[in-house]
Parts: C-alpha cells; structure tokens; sequence
C-alpha cells in the first residue's frame, strides 16, 4: 500500500514468503499441464514460496475446477489457489460446456470467500495454441499464474487490513 498524493493506491507484491498457495491442476493434456506446472512452481519458489508450503491437487479434469477451488479457497488454509488446465476445442460442443462451465465456477470460488482463485486454465483452439503458451522456450503462463496468485494475495491481504 502507498500514498499517492491525497489518495491511497493498493497494489500487490510478488513476495512469497511466508505464503501458503494450492496448485489444482487436471490430468487431461498432462504433458501440457506439466510444462505449466514445472513454471508455476519454479517461480512460486523464486518468489519465497517455501516448497512446504505449496500443496498440489490433482483432479481428474476441467469440470471438476469449480467443486475443488471451492473447496481449497473455503478452507483458510492458503493465501491464494491456482487452477491449472487446459482445454482444447475438438468436434463436439464438449469444449464450450467444459471451458464455460470451468471459468463460470473458477470465477464463482473465487468470489465466495476471501482467497483469490486465479484462473489458470487454456481453452485453446489447436494443440500448437496451447504449447505456445506452455512450453519452456516461450511464453509459458505457468509462471505468469504463479505471479498473479501472490500478487492477488497481497492485494487481497492488503484489502483485509482497512
């Protein structure tokens, strides 16, 4: 938090320390889902985040996201959760019922209590749309979901405080 001018501006840091953070990831495009994953973590622990204090839960896919982060946000136990998957669209509507459905509950945790729920979950066209924005020689989102769960947590810890 810092004073600008007559006004206050809250805005968060990327500290991990001392921060307990869930990491919900799904077993479809599991090789995907890794290379995220590897990210998320790497970064969460360059940030402070102690390896002890980062819980992993595996659920078996995207629909299952709104049920767990609800779950893990409800608990008290972590400063901020985030769900990782991605959905990739095929022949069927199955794409838009699963990623619709996904980000409708992902943003319905989030908003029932107090623990921000980050929103980590690709809902791509092709396989080639989710590793670029997967793999480790480009622009991987693990990392940028990992920043944003404690950037949300001091924002959130912050808000607390008023």
């Amino acid at each position: 938090m810092r004073t600008e001018g007559l006004t206050t501006a809250i805005d968060g840091v990327h500290d991990g320390t001392g921060r307990k953070v869930a990491i919900i990831y799904t077993r479809w495009n599991d090789e995907i889902i890794g290379e995220m994953r590897e990210a998320c973590l790497h970064t969460l622990q360059a940030q402070g985040v102690a390896e002890s204090d980062i819980s992993q839960i595996i659920i078996p896919g995207a629909f299952e996201f709104p049920l767990t982060c609800t779950l893990a946000a409800e608990s008290g136990k972590f400063d901020a959760v985030i769900a990782l998957g991605c959905v990739i669209r095929g022949e069927t509507p199955h794409f838009d019922y699963v990623a619709g459905e996904a980000a409708r509950g992902i943003t319905a945790a989030s908003l029932s209590g107090k623990t921000p729920v980050i929103f980590g979950v690709l809902t791509v066209n092709t396989e080639e749309q989710a590793w670029q924005r997967a793999s480790k020689n480009k622009d991987n989102k693990g990392a940028e979901f990992a920043l944003a769960a404690l950037e949300m947590a001091s924002v959130t810890e912050n808000l607390k405080r008023d």
